[in-house]
């Protein structure tokens, strides 16, 4: 069982932030499974992570960081969020404070939101 259920975060522009989102996610196999004129939400097989439309989001409003399938998928969904107007804030690499093998890499998304790709230590 995850720990987490889902998580949602607001977006000022929610056409731009679900670009970037689906760049994101797909290198790490999450597609779009909701889309409304004020949400969008990616998963697996259920809605796990949320943006809605929000005039005026609070400022690098909270961090979320993403599982994904290994180190190539952390260095693509990383260069997808470059490319999709994400802001770099780490490149992909070993991350020694966080533990033998951690291996992670660092986004702002549109908003400001901060974002963590991680790879499996095992």
């Amino acid at each position: 069982m995850s720990l987490l259920h889902h998580a949602g975060f607001e977006v000022s522009d929610l056409a731009r932030s679900a670009r970037f989102y689906d760049a994101v996610l797909f290198p790490i196999g999450a597609r779009r499974l909701v889309e409304s004129p004020h949400a969008v939400a990616w998963g697996v097989t259920e809605p796990e992570l949320w943006i809605t439309s929000r005039a005026h989001p609070a400022p690098a409003y909270g961090h979320l960081a993403l599982a994904t399938r290994g180190r190539i998928a952390v260095e693509e969904a990383h260069a997808a969020g470059l490319a999709h107007g994400g802001r770099d804030l780490g490149a992909p690499g070993l991350r020694p404070p966080y533990g033998e093998g951690y291996y992670a890499a660092y986004l702002a998304d549109p908003d400001g939101l901060r974002v963590e790709l991680v790879a499996p230590t095992r």
